[in-house]
């Protein structure tokens, strides 16, 4: 039998700014909020593979789970199936993704 990996659609879901961690922590010439992407800008992976313009340090964060929903499993914390929600790993620049598993 044939292992079928899904597409998964990525969807900036919100971008957070944490003015007091980003005071003290973050290099002067840094923005307080992510520069990359936009909210509501979606993103396809096939095949599990990191989509074309991305950010590569989101995907670290996002691979595991968007390889999890391609393989057809479901999210253990998450009550709608087929749907995960994430963040990227920059505590300076948290951005909160969608992950949706296409039929």
């Amino acid at each position: 039998m044939e292992n079928k990996n899904f597409d998964v659609k990525i969807t900036i879901l919100k971008k957070l700014k944490d003015e007091d961690i980003h005071r003290e922590y973050a290099k002067d010439n840094l923005p307080v909020v992510c520069a990359k992407g936009e909210v509501g800008e979606e993103y396809i992976s096939k095949n599990c593979d990191m989509p074309n313009g991305f950010c590569p340090g989101a995907w670290e964060g996002l691979k595991s789970k968007v390889s999890l929903l391609a393989s057809g499993k479901n999210s253990p914390y998450v009550k709608q199936e087929g749907i995960a929600i994430h963040s990227c790993n920059d505590g300076l620049h948290p951005v909160i993704y969608k992950l949706e598993r296409i039929k």
